[in-house]
């Protein structure tokens, strides 16, 4: 990976980054909003000590461990990434409440016109703020969008200490039998 200078971490800020998506995926996982490496690199969960990638191999859904600049390659086991909000930032607490419910309406729009199986949103927090749902908790939601289902999966930032790698990839794993049953 790269290394960046702060001042090109810094010019990031703001950038959106492509979704990678396709009609009728098993899973689109759906992350808070690129942080500025990701914005940087153009590749989702990129970011140093970010788990993502690591747990979603762990959990089953990929053969391998990807790179994020791998990242097309979720397109072949059914899978993609998208975000609740599309500007980069630093950090998620950059976002207003309103940023958070346009993401959440225009994700909705996002996923009646993809129909993915599963819409999983990493980051309970963000979930709560986007879909104004403040008793949600990771698992699976009642909450439907069209026929796609929803859960809810643990932020796999490097901050989030509530959770390990290996506890995130057991939640993960759950899901992964869902999407395949």
């Amino acid at each position: 990976m790269p290394r960046f200078t702060p001042e090109e971490l810094e010019a990031a800020r703001d950038r959106v980054v492509s979704d990678v998506v396709a009609e009728d995926l098993r899973v689109l996982f759906c992350g808070i909003n690129p942080g500025l490496m990701t914005a940087a690199t153009g590749h989702h969960f990129a970011r140093p000590g970010n788990r993502f990638w690591p747990v979603l191999h762990r959990s089953g859904f990929t053969p391998r461990l990807l790179k994020p600049a791998e990242q097309e390659e979720l397109l072949s086991y059914g899978l993609g990434i998208t975000n609740v909000v599309a500007r980069a930032s630093a950090r998620a607490d950059e976002l207003s409440a309103e940023e958070y419910r346009e993401g959440g309406r225009l994700l909705a729009l996002k996923v009646e016109r993809l129909r993915p199986r599963w819409l999983a949103v990493v980051g309970v927090t963000a979930y709560r703020a986007a879909f104004d749902d403040r008793k949600a908790r990771v698992g699976p939601q009642a909450r439907t969008i069209g026929d796609t289902r929803v859960w809810v999966l643990p932020n796999p930032s490097g901050l989030n200490a509530h959770w390990t790698a290996e506890t995130m990839a057991e939640e993960f794993a759950r899901l992964r039998e869902a999407a395949e049953g």
